[in-house]
């Protein structure tokens, strides 16, 4: 069932203004979860706050336990051990039907025989919902999303982002607290991906919901979320804004996963106080000493320090300068990519063979006359140099 009816703007208005105040988000929080399939632990003993009205993405690597964690917060998977609490409300031996949670699906799982209004009704008419409150609430979320005009097709004649929406109106339509997410841009195309993951920052602002999401890139992480949790191996390895996240990685994992890092491993041998906290000297193989700015060190502890690729400066000079606020060494050019807007360099350190990369704007970029096989110096701040403790 559907209509025809055109909407006039101030009732679109309305319909918009009663949609926002039915809906509204609850904040989630993990207390020691951990979940066993057999001897396997796929995930172990992780306490999160996600808070009410928030944007937050699980990233990590296949594998790392963040779609089960999705799952036991909407229910899908029994807790083996800890407490979920979705508001204030412990949720352990609640099924799905009952955390007024939503899960839109990677794959949509949209009924290809129903019509776009019937998908969307679906889940209010297992609820039982009367259904004049059905054809209201239906009419509402399409308007609102603007899938009206497509109301009575099928799905098999929509488009990706189209099928996407339908999704999420299935979902918006049962007014959940939180919204849960698996990896819903995943079959999307790189410029429908860009143009939906900024419709859906814009409608979890407008409904000031609690949406969670997971997803293994970290564009999308960085672009959508308030929080980000990323996770590998079952555990939390850290949880910040993205702006924390790309900045200050706390681990050699993160610091891989989330962005070109250059990462050297060594020994602590020295510590100072300093304005950011410590700076942190460590004896690295092949390439002497390095310094860091962190928070705490314990001498003669293996740790390591990294270095965001786009924070080093190339220079054509066979000795490294003597600055004690810059760490140097010398590296061969071994290839150039052009990637558009940026263009990588890799190179070849001469002291121990390591490749380490270099990015730029190509506009700068083409503006010196660096070759393949040059001999350069690499020089970076040691205050954007991040120590890692693991």
């Amino acid at each position: 069932m559907t209509t025809d009816i055109q909407q006039p703007p101030a009732e679109f208005a309305d319909r918009v203004h009663h949609l926002e105040e039915s809906l509204h988000g609850e904040g989630v929080s993990l207390r020691s979860v951990t979940k066993h399939y057999g001897s396997v632990v796929a995930v172990e003993n992780i306490t999160l706050d996600i808070p009410a009205g928030s944007y937050c993405c699980l990233l990590g690597p296949s594998g790392c336990g963040k779609t089960t964690t999705l799952r036991m917060i909407a229910g899908h998977e029994a807790i083996t051990s800890g407490d979920l609490y979705i508001g204030d409300q412990r949720v352990n031996p609640l099924p799905p039907a009952k955390r007024n949670t939503a899960m839109v699906f990677q794959s949509y799982a949209l009924f290809p025989h129903k019509t776009v209004w019937d998908n969307v009704d679906f889940g209010l008419k297992m609820r039982k919902v009367a259904l004049r409150d059905r054809i209201e609430r239906v009419d509402e979320v399409l308007e609102v999303l603007g899938l009206s005009h497509l109301a009575k097709r099928k799905p098999s004649m929509l488009s990706g982002g189209q099928q996407q929406r339908v999704a999420l109106a299935r979902a918006l339509v049962t007014r959940p607290n939180v919204l849960l997410l698996d990896e819903p841009l995943s079959a999307l195309d790189e410029n429908l991906r860009v143009k939906t993951r900024g419709e859906l920052r814009k409608l979890q602002r407008q409904f000031k919901m609690t949406f969670i999401q997971v997803t293994h890139a970290q564009d999308e992480a960085f672009s959508l979320s308030d929080q980000i949790v990323v996770m590998d191996r079952g555990r939390i390895d850290q949880v910040g804004t993205p702006q924390s996240i790309f900045n200050a990685p706390v681990s050699q994992f993160v610091a891989r996963f989330t962005g070109d890092n250059n990462i050297f491993s060594g020994t602590v041998t020295r510590t100072e106080p300093n304005t950011h906290g410590q700076i942190i000297e460590l004896e690295v193989p092949g390439l002497g000493t390095l310094r860091c700015r962190g928070e705490y060190a314990q001498p003669g502890t293996s740790a390591a320090c990294c270095i965001r690729s786009d924070r080093m400066q190339l220079q054509l000079e066979a000795t490294p300068p003597a600055n004690p606020s810059y760490n140097s060494l010398t590296a061969r050019i071994s290839l150039v990519e052009f990637t558009g807007y940026v263009t990588r360099v890799s190179l070849i350190i001469e002291a121990t063979g390591e490749e380490i990369l270099y990015k730029t704007q190509t506009t700068d970029w083409l503006t010196h006359p660096f070759q393949e096989g040059q001999q350069m110096t690499l020089c970076w701040s040691i205050n954007d140099c991040i120590f890692l403790s693991h």
